[in-house]
């Protein structure tokens, strides 16, 4: 980060010194730094995800999701099963009254729970990841 702040520093400063008739090429080249940065820093987390995911797969357990996917996917889960459980509960009631209803969101909890807990899961035990 203090390499970019320099560079940012010193594009300012040839800018002030060359003038505004070279603001583009002066922006064009410190962006191409910023993109180099970026570049570098996402190899980085790739290949640190890669040799994780190769680590997981040799211990034989899924990895991890981290924590903003693993929440934005567990959430999504979430609320389209609450979406689906409202055509499914009044399916439920209407023909199987009460009973139909606990069915229904016994089914619908235990989906989620599944979904919730499938990390903890060891591959041999996964039937999709073996397919």
């Amino acid at each position: 980060m203090d390499e970019l702040k320099s560079e940012l520093d010193a594009t300012l400063h040839a800018r002030r010194e060359l003038g505004t008739e070279y603001e583009a090429a002066l922006v064009d080249s410190f962006l191409g730094k910023v993109e180099q940065g970026l570049d570098r820093t996402i190899d980085r987390q790739v290949r640190r995800r890669l040799g994780e995911q190769q680590v997981a797969s040799a211990r034989g357990v899924r990895p991890r999701t981290s924590g903003a996917e693993g929440f934005g996917e567990r959430f999504g889960f979430g609320i389209i099963s609450l979406i689906v459980a409202i055509p499914l509960s009044a399916i439920a009631v209407a023909q199987a009254d009460l009973a139909g209803l606990i069915v229904a969101w016994l089914g619908i909890v235990g989906v989620n729970a599944v979904h919730a807990f499938r990390d903890r899961l060891p591959l041999s035990t996964r039937h999709d990841e073996r397919e």
